[in-house]
């Protein structure tokens, strides 16, 4: 493994093992999840599926090669007690909300299968790229133990890229919540020097690959006194492991007076009036669950600029 300052918390861990034709990255969130959390009083079960999200949303949207590309990921209900979950990541910005049930939630137990969460819900990921506009969403059932099933099939359906996902969350008595995570895909099909992965039905460097990361325990990709370096070298000693850290991670919500009176202004003047109250449109941010009061002359003023 290349030398390199060792990752904590709040960062991702980019590596590549050239000889198995495998990549991946592992991150592990401290500070910026509980910042995140703090905003609203979630019970045990709902931070277990949000930290879990989140940590997702940086493993996948850390992937994004445009600074200003933004990755979504979104859980659509079926009937179950969560009824959204919604994480964004753009250029190292990281926010997430889960709405549910508080009286269904109590009844889903500690240890909760996605369908007791969600019924027959369904995941969204969608990937803008900002210098192209090109936008690429994939919707797969919201089926397994973890959000971190269903992404995998994600992978398997809309990529067709092999790919093992690992997620855990937990909270620390000294750090708060900690969650991490690790995604490990083989080279995808047509990558330069690579068979297409479509003509080849026997994947023996990734099958090897995928055995080793598997033995990851929760309680390595949580616990705070492992560097991820260690982790990584750990788990593939026997190879040469090229490592780089990522994107530094920070709470990421875009919420703000002149945002929403610019979105507002779009509105008609008449639909603006009805939305008012003493003058003013109150504007919630379910994400960091702040009020934010805009006058309507303010609102006029972006509609006049624009």
């Amino acid at each position: 493994m290349s030398e390199t300052i060792e990752t904590w918390f709040d960062q991702p861990l980019v590596f590549t093992i050239a000889e198995r034709h495998v990549r991946g990255r592992l991150v592990r969130l401290g500070p910026v999840l509980n910042t995140i959390m703090a905003a609203h009083s979630y019970p045990p079960v709902a931070e277990k599926l949000l930290a879990e999200a989140l940590v997702l949303t940086v493993l996948l949207g850390s992937t994004l090669k445009t600074e200003g590309g933004q990755l979504t990921l979104q859980a659509q209900t079926g009937g179950g007690p969560v009824e959204l979950l919604v994480c964004d990541y753009r250029a190292g910005e990281l926010r997430g909300y889960l709405k549910f049930d508080a009286e269904r939630l109590v009844g889903v137990g500690p240890d909760p299968t996605l369908f007791a969460l969600f019924g027959e819900g369904f995941l969204a990921i969608t990937f803008d790229q900002e210098t192209t506009g090109e936008r690429y969403q994939g919707i797969v059932p919201l089926e397994g133990s973890s959000i971190g099933d269903a992404a995998e099939h994600y992978f398997e359906q809309s990529e067709q890229i092999p790919s093992l996902i690992s997620l855990a969350a937990r909270p620390d008595h000294e750090a708060g919540c900690v969650a991490g995570g690790l995604l490990l895909q083989h080279l995808p099909e047509g990558e330069v020097g690579r068979d297409r992965l479509h003509v080849r039905h026997d994947h023996p460097e990734w099958e090897h690959a995928k055995t080793i990361a598997a033995t990851l325990k929760d309680e390595e990709l949580t616990d705070p006194a492992t560097s991820l370096e260690t982790l990584a070298w750990r788990l593939f000693h026997e190879d040469e492991v090229r490592v780089e850290p990522g994107a530094i991670v920070s709470r990421g919500c875009r919420c703000s007076v002149d945002y929403f009176a610019g979105v507002l202004a779009q509105f008609p003047e008449a639909e603006r009036a009805d939305m008012a109250d003493d003058g003013k449109i109150v504007v919630d941010c379910a994400f960091c669950s702040r009020f934010f009061p805009i006058p309507l002359e303010e609102i006029a003023t972006h509609h006049r600029a624009d």
